[in-house]
């Protein structure tokens, strides 16, 4: 059976992390949770890579924050912050992609 992510987040949402980069954080309602998401690396290059449809070397970072129960992904972004054809100054829409994910976390 799948977990959806939106049933063990408390908080999915981005940001900006400057004019260049982009900062999605997911945290999760439980410590068990987020463990268990973590150890299972479920989130990780790959799957980032494709819901974002981008090269993993558009990926900076994919960390673990226990204190906050919190996964940070970072990634570069498409087109600068404000500069022209750019659609989310702040970043704060970019989160949408992760709300669909769903894990099967017994065979992680």
């Amino acid at each position: 059976m799948k977990t959806r992510l939106i049933d063990i987040a408390d908080v999915i949402r981005s940001k900006n992390s400057g004019p260049y980069e982009l900062t999605m954080d997911i945290i999760f309602k439980t410590v068990e949770d987020f463990e268990r998401v973590w150890n299972a690396g479920v989130i990780n290059e790959a799957l980032i890579s494709q819901v974002y449809q981008i090269d993993p070397d558009q990926i900076l970072s994919i960390l673990a924050f226990p204190p906050a129960k919190a996964i940070k992904i970072t990634i570069k972004r498409p087109i600068c912050s404000g500069n022209i054809g750019e659609t989310d100054v702040y970043g704060a829409q970019q989160h949408a992609p992760l709300l669909s994910l769903s894990f099967d976390l017994n065979q992680a």
